[in-house]
């Protein structure tokens, strides 16, 4: 297969090249696109054998379920048993937004979409772009993120050539992504309303709406028995080629056990990446050293995130040794990918 790339404006969208990319989802073919978290990789999320393509791309097991993306709360209407009043309402305060939400799912929906399970995750993406394909497709488009199974989410158009060249029909470039994180899923379709996966939108926005949203503990705990009710509960994600480990707790801590594993390793002739911050950037003097930005800014920090994991692997690093950041409103969403990127070993300082 051979994969066309397009640029794309999302300010002044050209109607022509959005066009090719609509023909190719509604030919059961597979188009890489950007949105506001990460690039998606997209296919008609009514036609099971295109979804079949997107998990041979991608290398992703078909017990993962996909993410539906619509343009409008009425398309949501097809996909669903029904709407109850708290998502509607958290669809109008979120929506276009990182908010993926999860409900009992309708007929029409096909099974490999859910993964055999009777919800549904849904979200309205706030790019443009994306909007725009949606719209003119005509059909939910099912998108997990555009890399291959288990690599760090792409969040340039770099990233997906780098991952899924020659193995999808299309690559929409449409600039580097916004939150840097994928949306959080917020599971509706029991009676209680529980975060399943953090990201942009966090627990503290929730509250304002649902004051009784909870977390559910399998984010902050790696166990290879959960059952995944949304995307990104199973199975190892957002991994650099290296190891990894992240360490918490005080920083000035941080620093030190870093710098200590940092000598111990490079003893023993590994070649070690350090992730830090802007605060702590000069502190470090082994290694090769790569900030996220402030950590008074977790929003920077989560959109340079994944990038930061893939410089590493562009240099062949054996070791990625990570600062945590504080785990409270947008730092439970970091923390997770972090955890989730090194395999869950994270070291208490």
């Amino acid at each position: 297969m051979k994969t066309k790339i397009i640029k794309i404006d999302k300010d002044n969208i050209n109607s022509d090249l959005i066009i090719d990319a609509v023909n190719i989802i509604k030919n059961s073919g597979l188009v890489a696109f950007p949105t506001e978290t990460v690039y998606g990789l997209g296919a008609n999320g009514f036609d099971e054998n295109a979804a079949k393509k997107i998990f041979a791309a991608k290398g992703r097991p078909e017990d993962n379920p996909l993410i539906l993306h619509v343009y409008s709360v009425e398309q949501v209407e097809e996909l669903v048993e029904e709407i109850p009043d708290i998502a509607k309402k958290c669809m109008e305060e979120f929506w276009p937004g990182p908010l993926t939400i999860l409900l009992p799912k309708s007929d029409k929906v096909p099974n490999i979409i859910t993964a055999g399970l009777d919800t549904v995750a849904i979200r309205m993406p706030e790019n443009k772009i994306a909007l725009e394909l949606i719209k003119m497709s005509n059909v939910p488009i099912a998108a997990p993120s555009a890399n291959i199974s288990g690599r760090p989410s792409p969040t340039s158009v770099k990233h997906v050539i780098d991952d899924l060249m020659d193995k999808v029909d299309m690559i929409v470039d449409g600039g580097e992504t916004g939150v840097g994180l994928e949306s959080t899923v917020l599971d509706l379709s029991g009676d209680l309303p529980m975060i399943l996966r953090p990201g942009g939108v966090t627990k503290e926005d929730l509250q304002k709406i649902i004051p009784n949203v909870t977390i559910d503990f399998a984010i902050i705990k790696e166990d290879a028995n959960i059952i995944p009710k949304s995307p990104g509960q199973k199975y190892r994600h957002y991994a650099p080629k290296s190891e990894m480990l992240v360490f918490s707790g005080d920083i000035d801590k941080i620093t030190d056990a870093i710098m200590a594993k940092t000598k111990e390793y490079m003893a023993i002739g590994k070649r070690v990446g350090v992730i830090c911050t802007d605060e702590t950037k000069e502190i470090y003097k082994d290694g090769l050293i790569i900030s996220m930005g402030s950590r008074r800014n977790n929003e920077t920090i989560a959109r340079n995130l994944f990038n930061t994991l893939r410089l590493f692997d562009e240099e062949n690093v054996d070791i990625i040794l990570a600062e945590g950041v504080e785990p409270s409103h947008l730092g439970i969403a970091i923390m997770n990918r972090m955890m989730k990127a090194a395999g869950g070993r994270i070291i208490k300082v």
